[in-house]
């Protein structure tokens, strides 16, 4: 049975305030450019079992941020999030499975529209008690998806071959969720 040591089964509350939720696309072929999600909420119902783990996280796509205005504009525009449209995006878990801490964190990412399964390899990183008495868990994980399989597609053919922005985007996660409030007393 897979656990998640120390944290007691009901509903986890995601704290935006210690949250992250980065991202990372090729440009030009030759550099990374990096952004992160401002907007966040979420939820993780804690189980017994953490294979029976579930929980959603929601980002707001309009709060982007990569720290370039003009940038950002585009990205929430119809070629990329569509954030008129698709003003969220959501990723439902679905089960954990760590063993020693590291493992994978299974679900369904939605973004334009388009539900896929996505995989989270996942390090947990404990249970603590703050200074006020709150009870935390942490986590960090990674994925890489295709921005093609959500139908974000825009993209510009560089004069030397190649194109502006890849395919592959590589996302990455430190999430903290506090306690149930009868678990933090």
């Amino acid at each position: 049975m897979s656990t998640l040591e120390g944290m007691t089964p009901g509903t986890w509350t995601l704290d935006p305030a210690h949250t992250e939720v980065g991202f990372s696309v090729r440009h030009a072929g030759i550099s990374k450019v990096r952004g992160v999600f401002t907007d966040v909420a979420g939820e993780l119902n804690v189980a017994e079992d953490a294979a029976r783990t579930t929980g959603l996280v929601t980002v707001k796509t309009a709060s982007v941020d990569t720290k370039n205005e003009g940038r950002d504009n585009h990205v929430r525009g119809a070629e990329f999030f569509d954030v008129e449209n698709y003003p969220e995006m959501t990723y439902k878990v679905t089960g954990v499975e760590l063993t020693d801490g590291e493992g994978t964190v299974k679900g369904q990412l939605t973004l334009r529209g388009v539900t896929k399964d996505v995989d989270l390899d996942t390090e947990f990183n404990g249970v603590a008690v703050d200074a006020f008495g709150t009870t935390r868990a942490g986590f960090s994980a990674s994925t890489t998806i295709s921005r093609k399989e959500f139908n974000v597609t825009w993209n510009a053919a560089l004069e030397a071959g190649g194109v502006m922005v890849s395919d592959k985007v590589r996302i990455d996660l430190d999430v903290e969720f506090t306690a149930p409030e009868s678990a933090s007393n």
